[in-house]
Parts: structure tokens; C-alpha cells; sequence
């Protein structure tokens, strides 16, 4: 059978042809698709036999949009960039749209994404089944709708609605679709086909409207009102996304629909596609899209056949802000969850944080009250191990302490069945120490969530060596139906997110003490696109979490620690970061933050017990030096993860860092970022700050390697994992 993507054309007794995308799973718009398309409609358009076109999808899916796997070429020169002015212009709107004799509908079902809507917005009428989806998704990857998008959703929704929907990328159900206009009915899928090929012939026999939305002007709103509605979505996008610039290009495109017209702004969508294409932007938000969706792909593990084995019950232990957050996560996806506490108090304070949690999507119209009820009568809590006898996976979520953790673990294998996964929240303590009393290593596994466990989309699976892969098999799936973004790494101190950021608060601190200021480096790393500096992130996490895990970072790796005694001393003085109300900032009634002025006074004497001296170079230094001292020693650790194979891979590092951290997606994940400014550039620069300021800079051995060939710090698999070496 071919391969390729192709349409297919099958004319009926009534005279309608209907032409059908086919290019699993997603009916993508690949070149050959759109060629394809174009052809099928020319012989539709020339045949006598045909009154009247109906376009749709095999398999209930209409498109998914065009074939993103061409982008990557276009990024790596592989080969020549998709030609959106030819498929919109030529193919589209003159043969499908404007010229056209010949009236067609669009039959949606499933998914109408990207080129995909672009394709049924030309049509001359749209009809879709209730749960369909459709959007302009394309900002998510850098890029602006390029088969004209930008000119046809405005002209069928409206403006402000048009924009919403392309800024933020979301797509809306067939229903809203309809109440907008962008569909001109609902169907169930089984009457879906007829009931576009009766619409087609009443477009011809004019007993329903023949209407090129290229050209509808009735839901423009007047020019005055429209460019208001412009000039508030840029002052947003300028808010929201300083360092971005395709969301302006895409602001400006549409403008150009509306004040010089629609096919001037056709040809001003095919500029913009061609110039956003080749965009660092771009590149690095297509590198995540596949990044992400590579994450599930554990050499050795998943290739093996394993099917993952049901999971009906979940035990959590503790009912703290991690636990109740991982039972949240839990019964948001049905599964039925126990919740273990030591006493009533603590159990019923667990079970409350989880109703909260519901409540608060309630209230924000996220879920309904129907919903809310059936999640919270998934949650049983318990004060003991009796009701563990029938558990899938046991999830523990306790204080940092291993002694209770060895203990709790030891327990766990006399009350829990023989198949029962035994996992661990632990963020940073060695999952061999917590499992030293146990005798199933096999089944012991970490499943780190990050904080708040119900809304970050991150879940770092950590395997030992004695894992077996049946449980990572078994807990990627639940990673899926809890709808988390899980990466498969090693065990070590720290694992893979927090080992790699554990230098991020120790170089800000090194050089708070060296004379930058507190706030100074926050403004600069927030610029950068973190969702707050490390002062911030340190204030909201809590000073006590701080120092326990920077206990484990001095005894596991104290050549690297830079050893300073501020955040102590402001202990010392109550101060523990936004709980308290006072940190590196002081905090009102409502958590807001501000600067403090007293944190001179700690800065003072921290500087004097560390016997540093301020540094007259570092007053002066830049945005651009400051992101790079507090970046570079996490890229420096990030190759040491890498190397020492507790990464699969360097895109999984990408996408850890911006699920667990916040490190900005269009930079394409720290890997991807380090690579952008050369290995041989990052050496120089550790190498110029070791001789200054210690062996904290110091460049790892593969970092080193690396730069002496001018080589990319991703190109390459560890030697220890499964996977072939690639340099």
C-alpha cells in the first residue's frame, strides 16, 4: 500500500463528489495531501457528472493540520519550506473558493486543526458533529495560520473571538463552533456525510446561501472599534510574551486583512509564515513538540512489547501538599485513591486540601458540581495498611526523612499484594536508601511529582538499576491517563530536574555575595522568560525545603557546593521565605511580593563569614552576563546527568527543565539553549569564572570534550543507557 498521504475522490448518484483526506492517523496536510487535493478538485470541477463537492477525513478525523515533520527539514536544510502562498492563494482560494462553479462543503468530524480548519473555512459551508474540535494551533509553534487563516476566521467569528483563538492556541468543541458561526450546523457523525452532501446541492440550487468567508464583511466590526481591538490584543501579547515576536506578526497580518483587504493580507500571511519559519523561535518550539512527544520512547523498556498492566486502586501515603496533590491528579482521571494519614487531624487536614483543590476548579468553571462529586467519592482516607491488600501502586509522599521512608517501605511488602508498585515522591533522597530494608527492589520506583502535583505537567519517573520494566511500562501509562508529561531517568541525588537546578540558587547566591543585587538578577532571569528569579522561587518553595536539599547536595557532592551562610542567617531571624510573609522579599496580606531593604544587613554578614569582597566588575554587569552566571553551571550540571546516563536522552532534559522549572519553551529547553550559544563558548566562559571565583564553574569532563571538537552538547547518547551512541 502507499505510504504517502493522498485524497480520494468518489462521485454519487446526486452529482456531489466527496473527496476524502487520507493520511493516518491524523489526515495531516502533507505536500502530497495538498497536491493530491488540488488535482482531485480540478477533475470534481471539470466533470459534468459533478454538481457539487463535499470535503472530509477518513476514520471520523478531518485534518490535524499540516504535516509538521516537514518542519524540521526546513529547520536542518533537509529540504525546501512548504509554500503556504501556493496552497492558499492558487489551490484554495482561486480554485476551491472564489472562481469556484462549483459549491462545496466541509464534513467535520474529530479534528479540524491548523491547515486542517484552513481547508473547511474556504468551503462554502461547514457542517460538524458536537465533539469535534477545531483551532488555529500555530502560535504554539512559532509560526502564524499560513493557508489563510488569518484573513477567514475573523471574517466567520468575529475579530476579538478570531484573535483569542489564534493567540492562545486553544481549539473550541463543534457546539461553540456553531453558536460563533464557524460551522453552519450540528450532526451526529452517522448523518454527518448525507446531511453535507444535501447542504452542498441546496448551495446550488440557492436554497442556502453560497458564501465565500474570504469575503464576509458582516461580522468585521467597524474599522474604529477593530483597531481598538487590535491595538489591546498587542499591548497583551507585549504583557504576556515580551520576547516573542510572531504573536505581533500574527496581530499585524490580520490588521492587514481588514484595512487593505483580504487578499492583501493573504500575501502578508505568506511573508510572515516564510520569515517566522526559519525563526530561532520556531525552532526551538518544534524541537519541544517532538521533545515531548519522545519522552515515552525508553530504550530497553519500551520497545520490549511490554503491555502495561490495568491499575484499578491507588494508596497514598500522606496527606500533605504533595500527597493530597497526587490524589488529586488521581481521582480527576477516576481512579480510585486511599489516602493514609498517621492520626484524624492530619487525615481530615489531607482530605480538606483535596476538596479545595476540586472546589477551586468548581468555582473557576473548570468542572462541573456532577463532577465534583463523583472525584471526591473516589477518595477513601485510612489510618492503617488494612485496606492496602487490594492496591496496584502504593504512592509515598512523606517528610524527607529516610529512616520513616525504609520504614514505611518494609511495611508496604507485608500489606500490599505481590504485583502492588511500590513508588516514592522523594524529590532528591536515593531510591536504593529508601528501599534498603525492602526485598522486592524490582517493584520500587519514583514517581516525583512536582509542586502543585494536580496542575504541573511534569512526572520524572526514576528507575534503579533493579526496576523492572514492566513498572515503568506500567507507570508510563498512568503518567498518560493522569494526563502528565512523564521522563524516564536514572537515580542518583536530585534525579534529573533538581539535581540540574540545584546550581541555579547557589550561583545567584555567589553572586549576591560577590556585590550584584537580590532584585537585579530576579528582573534579569524573569526578562529571560523564567517564571520568577531564584530569590522568588526560593522564597515561595521555603527556606527549610532549601536546606535539606542542599544537606544532600554537600554530602553527595561537596566539590560543587557553593557553601554560603545566608539563607541560615535569615533563619535565624524567622525569616523562611513567603509563609513567614518575609524572605528575599517581603509579602502583604495577599502573598503579593516586594522588595526588602533589610536583606542588606544578611547579605553583610553572610559576606564576612564566607570571607568574600565585593567585586567592582560584577556592578556592571548586564542582562545577557547575569542569565549566563546563573544558567551555565545548570547546563554544566546537565551534562554531567547526561553523561553519566541518568538521561535517556538530551531532549528529555529539555522537556524536564521546562515542565518542572519553568525554563521557557521558545529557548527550546536548556540543552537546546546551550547549544544555540556553543559548547566551545560555554567552556571559555566557566573556565574565565573558575580562575575567579572556584571550582564551582568548574566545566565537567564531557562539557570539556565537547567543546574541544566544537561539538553539539545533544548530539550524542550516553554510553550507559541502552541506546546506541550516536557522536
Amino acid at each position: 500500500m502507499d505510504k504517502k498521504g493522498r485524497t480520494v475522490l468518489e462521485v454519487g448518484a446526486d452529482g456531489v463528489a466527496v473527496i476524502t483526506l487520507i493520511n493516518p492517523p491524523v489526515n495531516s496536510l502533507s505536500i502530497d495531501v495538498l497536491h493530491s487535493l488540488k488535482a482531485n478538485y480540478d477533475e470534481a470541477l471539470r466533470r459534468n457528472d459533478v454538481k457539487a463537492i463535499v470535503v472530509t477525513g477518513a476514520k471520523g478525523k478531518f485534518s490535524g493540520g499540516f504535516d509538521i515533520t516537514a518542519f524540521g527539514g526546513v529547520q536542518d536544510g533537509r529540504t525546501a519550506a512548504p509554500k503556504p502562498g501556493f496552497v492558499s492563494v492558487e489551490v484554495l482560494t482561486d480554485t476551491v473558493e472564489g472562481a469556484a462553479s462549483k459549491p462545496s462543503v466541509a464534513a467535520i468530524d474529530g479534528l479540524a486543526l491548523g491547515g486542517g480548519l484552513e481547508v473547511a473555512m474556504v468551503c462554502h459551508a461547514r457542517i460538524s458533529t458536537a465533539g469535534a474540535q477545531l483551532g488555529l494551533p500555530e502560535l504554539q509553534l512559532g509560526i502564524i495560520p499560513g493557508f489563510g487563516g488569518t484573513q477567514r476566521l475573523p471574517r466567520l467569528v468575529g475579530l476579538s473571538k478570531a484573535l483569542e483563538m489564534m493567540l492562545t492556541s486553544k481549539p473550541i468543541k463543534g457546539e461553540e463552533a456553531y453558536t460563533l458561526g464557524l460551522v453552519d450546523a450540528i450532526v451526529s457523525p452517522e448523518e454527518l456525510i448525507s446531511t453535507a452532501r444535501r447542504w452542498a446541492l441546496d448551495i446550488l440550487e440557492r436554497r442556502r446561501p453560497w458564501v465565500a468567508s474570504l469575503y464576509k464583511t458582516d461580522k468585521i466590526e467597524p474599522l474604529g472599534e477593530a483597531r481598538e481591538i487590535l491595538k489591546f490584543a498587542r499591548a497583551q501579547a507585549r504583557k504576556q510574551a515580551p520576547n516573542l515576536k510572531h504573536p505581533l506578526v500574527c496581530i499585524g497580518v490580520v490588521e492587514e486583512g481588514i484595512v487593505a483587504g483580504p487578499r492583501a493580507g493573504l500575501w502578508k500571511e505568506v511573508e510572515g509564515f516564510q520569515v517566522l519559519l526559519h525563526s530561532d523561535t520556531c525552532k526551538s518550539l518544534v524541537h519541544v513538540f517532538f521533545a515531548q512527544r519522545g519522552t515515552t520512547k525508553v530504550p530497553g523498556v519500551t520497545n520490549r512489547g511490554l503491555v502495561p498492566r490495568r491499575v484499578k486502586k491507588v494508596a497514598i501515603l500522606g496527606g500533605g501538599l504533595m500527597g493530597s496533590g497526587i490524589a488529586t491528579a488521581l481521582i480527576l482521571s477516576n481512579y480510585p485513591v486511599l489516602l493514609k494519614e498517621v492520626n484524624d487531624k492530619f487525615l481530615q487536614a489531607g482530605l480538606d486540601r483535596v476538596k479545595a483543590n476540586l472546589q477551586s476548579r468548581v468555582k473557576k468553571g473548570k468542572m462541573s458540581q456532577e463532577k465534583f462529586e463523583k472525584s471526591m467519592s473516589l477518595i477513601k482516607g485510612v489510618l492503617d495498611y488494612e485496606g492496602f491488600r487490594d492496591v496496584d501502586m502504593v504512592i509515598e509522599a512523606v517528610i524527607e526523612n529516610v529512616s520513616l521512608k525504609q520504614q514505611i517501605f518494609a511495611d508496604l511488602e507485608n500489606y500490599c499484594p505481590p504485583h502492588c508498585i511500590l513508588a516514592s515522591n522523594t524529590s532528591t533522597i536515593d531510591l536504593n536508601l529508601i528501599g534498603q530494608k525492602t526485598k522486592s527492589q524490582d517493584r520500587i520506583i519514583g514517581a516525583h511529582f512536582f509542586s502543585p502535583a494536580h496542575v504541573m505537567p511534569l512526572l520524572e519517573i526514576v528507575r534503579t538499576e533493579r526496576t523492572s520494566p514492566q513498572v515503568i511500562v506500567d507507570l508510563l501509562d498512568v503518567g498518560k491517563k493522569i494526563k502528565k508529561t512523564p521522563v524516564v531517568v536514572g537515580n542518583c541525588t536530585g534525579f534529573a530536574v533538581n539535581r540540574m537546578f540545584f546550581p541555579y540558587t547557589q550561583s545567584a547566591i555567589l553572586l549576591v555575595e560577590h556585590g550584584v543585587d537580590v532584585y537585579q538578577i530576579d528582573k534579569a532571569v524573569t526578562k529571560f522568560g523564567m517564571p520568577m528569579g531564584p530569590f522568588r522561587l526560593a522564597d515561595l518553595v521555603g527556606f527549610g525545603v532549601a536546606v535539606a536539599t542542599g544537606m544532600q547536595y554537600v554530602e553527595n557532592f561537596p566539590e560543587r557546593v557553593y557553601k554560603s551562610m545566608l539563607i541560615p542567617l535569615m533563619q535565624e531571624d524567622k525569616r523562611a521565605g513567603e509563609t513567614t510573609r518575609k524572605g528575599f522579599y517581603k509579602y502583604d496580606a495577599k502573598r503579593k511580593a516586594s522588595p526588602d531593604p533589610e536583606i542588606k544587613k544578611y547579605i553583610e554578614k553572610s559576606r564576612q563569614i564566607s570571607g568574600v569582597s565585593i567585586d567592582p566588575k560584577l556592578a556592571k554587569l548586564s542582562e545577557k552576563d547575569i542569565v549566563e552566571f546563573v544558567f551555565l553551571p545548570v547546563v554544566n550540571e546537565a551534562c554531567r546527568v547526561l553523561d553519566e546516563g541518568i538521561a535517556v536522552k538530551a531532549a528529555d532534559l529539555d522537556i524536564a527543565g521546562i515542565m518542572g522549572m519553568g525554563f521557557p519553551p521558545y529557548r527550546g529547553g536548556i540543552m537546546f539553549w546551550a547549544d544555540s550559544l556553543g559548547s566551545k563558548y560555554i567552556y571559555s566562559r566557566l573556565q574565565e569564572w573558575t580562575s575567579m571565583y572556584g571550582d564551582f564553574f568548574k566545566p565537567c569532563t564531557y562539557l570539556a570534550e565537547r567543546a574541544s571538537k566544537g561539538a553539539s552538547l545533544r548530539g550524542w547518547r550516553p554510553q550507559h543507557s541502552s541506546s546506541q551512541a550516536t557522536p
